[in-house]
């Protein structure tokens, strides 16, 4: 959410910021909206004072006999009486037309953002490890699974396109990523493991900018809530409608969770394989931050996930996201790519975002200075620590053995069991 306020200051300067986002000149119009409402307050505070002065009025003219003056005072009373609700009426709905406008508006790119219309224009930051060496043909894991315990066709029969089943051992390195995920966030980087609501009203998904413009994005239930999308719904929302102790800042959560996403934008990206699916389950990490030092706290949080990748010895890269790449709530992100053998590509495995004070608005999350009055809204910044599915993909494509097997990486061993490879069942 944007704060009107700043854009009736410099209105330029915020269609000049969209402008980079590829979206058109918005202040004329949000500025209209806002003088509009402004004007309809005024004159209902003006009709409630006078209404207030005619009331009062009215017994001292009754007082001096004075009917004349009475009656017309009754009569503009009556008057008012009709017009403020009339205006009271007008004043909400100019104002929820103000509030869908603003919330429909992407967050401002940071300074530092590049410019660009999609992922063409991202900036690679860094590389991590050497791609693997194979002396054979590498394949991907959509047909190196199967024979694993990656049921496809299980899963769709049960579910439908885009849910897979997972089998024995494959299941229980799947189960083995996400441990030890949330084991290292938690133990070693400073998050509080938070088990939270994999079911949340409107207000949390709007607090978090998926409502109301990505509605199709999502599940709903018959009862009017919704599956998260990202435990980032749940673990951002818990500062909602708060006035935090500045001093108790950071506060960093983690939280390992399923996610559900209709992929309602992606129809045919990805169909064949475990890559995008309706259901998954991803470590997501949350940062509530001071305003003066979110920068530092997302330079964190980006090397927090970078570290999974490198315990696991998975060779990525790191990517500034350009304005026209990065999601909505965002004002700037960093995505790590992870190699991927099979496809001879790095694909994206986390997304680290910082919101700023955009959802923090939404959600009416401030912080406050010991002894101050004032109050600044919170920055919130969040990120994958990692996708457990896409680093299963990974997993199984960096670790393939020329046989079908797939050996279990050093870090995982100690979650297995005794487990030291998935062989075909």
């Amino acid at each position: 959410m944007h704060d009107i306020r700043l854009i009736r200051a410099e209105p330029d300067a915020f269609d000049a910021a969209l402008a980079r986002r590829g979206v058109a000149p918005q202040s004329a119009t949000l500025i209209a909206l806002d003088e509009r409402r402004r004007a309809i307050v005024t004159e209902l505070q003006e009709g409630q004072s006078r209404r207030n002065e005619a009331s009062k009025a009215i017994g001292a003219a009754k007082g001096k006999g004075d009917h004349a003056t009475a009656d017309a005072l009754m009569a503009e009373v009556a008057g008012l009486k009709e017009r403020l609700p009339a205006l009271e009426g007008e004043e909400r709905d100019v104002s929820a037309k103000l509030d869908a406008a603003l919330a429909a508006i992407p967050n401002l790119p940071a300074d530092d953002v590049p410019d660009g219309a999609d992922e063409s224009g991202n900036v690679e930051q860094h590389r991590w490890g050497n791609p693997r060496a194979f002396d054979f043909d590498p394949r991907e894991h959509a047909d190196i699974g199967p024979a694993l315990g990656m049921d496809f066709e299980g899963g769709a029969a049960i579910a439908g396109a885009r849910f897979t089943a997972l089998r024995g051992g494959m299941a229980r390195l799947h189960r083995a990523l996400g441990q030890f995920m949330l084991d290292m966030q938690t133990e070693q980087h400073g998050y509080v493991e938070i088990a939270p609501p994999l079911l949340v009203r409107d207000d949390a998904v709007y607090g978090t900018g998926q409502l109301p413009k990505f509605a199709e994005d999502l599940f709903r239930t018959t009862d009017g809530r919704w599956l998260i999308p990202t435990a980032e719904v749940s673990l951002t929302n818990l500062v909602r409608d708060q006035i935090l102790d500045s001093a108790t800042l950071p506060l960093a959560y983690a939280a390992l969770t399923p996610c559900f996403r209709s992929e309602a934008g992606a129809a045919g990206r990805d169909t064949r394989g475990f890559i995008r699916q309706h259901q998954f389950e991803k470590v997501e990490l949350v940062a509530i931050a001071h305003p003066d030092a979110s920068d530092e706290a997302h330079q964190g949080m980006v090397r927090d996930a970078e570290a999974i990748l490198e315990a696991l010895d998975l060779p990525y890269r790191r990517m500034l996201l350009c304005t026209g790449d990065m999601g909505f709530s965002a004002r700037k992100t960093y995505d790590l790519e992870v190699w991927l053998p099979g496809q001879g590509a790095y694909r994206e495995i986390s997304s680290i975002s910082n919101c700023g004070d955009f959802q923090a608005r939404r959600m009416n999350a401030r912080c406050r200075a010991a002894g101050e009055k004032a109050t600044r809204f919170v920055h919130t910044l969040n990120g994958s620590g990692l996708a457990v599915g896409r680093t299963l993909v990974a997993v199984i494509e960096t670790y393939q053995q020329a046989d079908g097997s797939v050996a279990v990486p050093d870090a995982l061993k100690p979650y297995m069991d005794g487990i030291d490879a998935l062989r075909p069942l």
